[in-house]
């Protein structure tokens, strides 16, 4: 098999091709070797290779449902035994600490058969929605070297969206698998809180609103693998009603005629790029010229108030990984990144009082998408506010970077949290991407489809939010759209070189 036939394949494709013996699963994993070798120095969206590992699981033999399907997986909390984990930080890098055993959903991946190769670039613990980390540089997005595949989950995006393997890892907290699969033209479903699992590194983060799934080219192929990863694991907090079906079968079935809520309107108020409109609308035509009913709606809240939430304890989680990593390697503080650390600053500054208000507001967002969702059965909006950014564009400025080394060096990190400068940088960041972080307060499940490409060539997808539990209704809603409007043999011109 020639490259050219291998990025014809998804990962369901592969396994039958491999079961029915007209192509091995050594010949797989070459190819996609090969492949990642080939356009790894443009992308820059590998960090460790494992390709030994894989030959290895190969020759121990492989079974299950996607046996001998390479994947990739990324380098953020999906640890794999005797790899290093660095989690995008120069910190974990000069440590060089290397798991003790799989994590159980890289567990549940190899049990189905999947074979991963390599760990995929993020930014430093997740906490950008670019994929630029200082130790290991910005990875690119496959559609246009100059912009960024999204985050924090860009390197298994770019991975992706170039051919090198039908799916990879990801996790979302606060959009990080729905935003790099809308930069790079991918399928990204974040599962709902509790939907797969965490362990045993952690049992969970930020109160369940972190879930792991993959980035994926056809809708099935995450269908499929999220069929043989759901369910809770020993320790669990959170546990979430089974499937009625199986979410292939979900994908593969209509959904019947829907409600469809829509908005592109930024719940911070901030500016939202025609493309990005564009893209809703187009997508609201193609949802009535299926027979659905779509009109515009939001939830009734205050959204500004939600995403002001929602960051306030990501800046808490981010105080506590970076106090976890400097237990773990040793690490002062000159082994972060000087965003990751003004985030950590602020969240050391919040207040128990302020913090557990940032959490308990949570329900009273539940309750108003209950509201909202007794009337639509989604709500349709942009993925991201503007097309995919320039790579650099987002850079913190340097006055300021070092105006918070400073700070911190001489103890004095409670004057620029006082001044409010990390937040209004933090909120031009987060005018990107607005809309995602609520399927993570609420813990509900949400969907990137890539339904739009920008004059420019870059695609641009669009978001559908459902309700607890609405995993497969997702599903098959995305199966419906794929079969409309398909997208899996849209490939960047990277995507055609061998």
């Amino acid at each position: 098999m020639i490259f050219e036939e291998y990025r014809k394949l998804d990962a369901i494709s592969m396994a039958e091709l491999i079961n029915t013996g007209q192509v091995s699963a050594e010949a797989l994993l070459e190819i996609a070797i090969q492949r990642a070798e080939a356009v790894d120095g443009q992308l820059n969206a590998l960090t460790h290779p494992l390709y030994e590992h894989a030959r290895e699981q190969l020759a121990g033999g492989t079974t299950g449902p996607l046996a001998g399907v390479p994947m990739l997986v990324k380098d953020l909390f999906q640890e794999i035994a005797g790899a290093p984990h660095y989690r995008g930080s120069q910190a974990l890098l000069e440590a060089d600490i290397r798991a003790t055993e799989d994590a159980v959903l890289v567990r549940r991946w190899k049990a189905a058969g999947l074979v991963p190769f390599g760990r995929t670039n993020t930014p430093e613990f997740g906490v950008k929605s670019i994929t630029e980390p200082e130790a290991f540089g910005p990875s690119r997005n496959p559609w246009n070297l100059k912009h960024t595949p999204g985050g924090s989950s860009g390197g298994s995006a770019a991975m992706v969206a170039a051919g090198v393997v039908p799916v990879a890892g990801g996790n979302d907290g606060g959009g990080s698998i729905r935003i790099p699969a809308a930069c790079c033209g991918l399928f990204g479903l974040k599962p709902g809180r509790g939907r797969t699992p965490w362990g045993p590194t952690l049992s969970e983060l930020m109160h369940g609103m972190v879930t792991n799934h993959v980035l994926t080219r056809s809708v099935r192929d995450s269908a499929l693998i999220l069929d043989l990863t759901h369910g809770p694991e020993p320790g669990s907090l959170f546990h979430i009603a089974p499937p009625k079906r199986s979410y292939l079968e979900a994908a593969r079935t209509p959904p019947g005629k829907l409600v469809v809520g829509f908005s592109t309107t930024s719940p911070l108020g901030t500016p939202v790029a025609s493309e990005a409109i564009q893209a809703v609308e187009d997508a609201a035509t193609l949802l009535d010229d299926l027979g659905h009913e779509v009109e515009e709606a939001q939830p009734a809240m205050e959204m500004k108030q939600m995403c002001m939430d929602w960051l306030y304890i990501w800046f808490g989680q981010c105080a506590a990984i970076i106090e976890e990593t400097k237990l773990e390697t040793g690490a002062d503080r000159t082994g972060f990144e000087s965003d990751t650390l003004a985030m950590a600053a602020v969240g050391r500054a919040l207040t128990v009082e302020k913090y557990e208000h940032c959490l308990s507001q949570a329900q009273a967002y539940m309750l108003a998408l209950d509201s909202f969702l007794d009337r639509y059965d989604f709500w349709l909006t942009p993925t991201l506010a503007q097309p995919p950014s320039v790579i650099g564009e987002h850079k913190t400025p340097a006055w300021l970077e070092k105006l918070i080394r400073a700070s911190l060096r001489i103890g004095m990190a409670k004057i620029i949290v006082k001044s409010g400068q990390i937040e209004r940088v933090a909120l031009q960041h987060f005018a990107a991407t607005p809309f995602t972080q609520l399927a993570n307060m609420t813990g509900v499940p949400a969907m990137s489809v890539p339904l739009y490409w920008c004059d420019n060539g870059l695609p641009l997808g669009v978001q559908f939010v459902g309700g607890h539990g609405d995993e497969g209704k997702l599903l098959s809603l995305a199966g419906q759209l794929e079969q409309a409007r398909p997208w899996f043999d849209k490939l960047p011109s990277l995507g055609t070189a061998g």
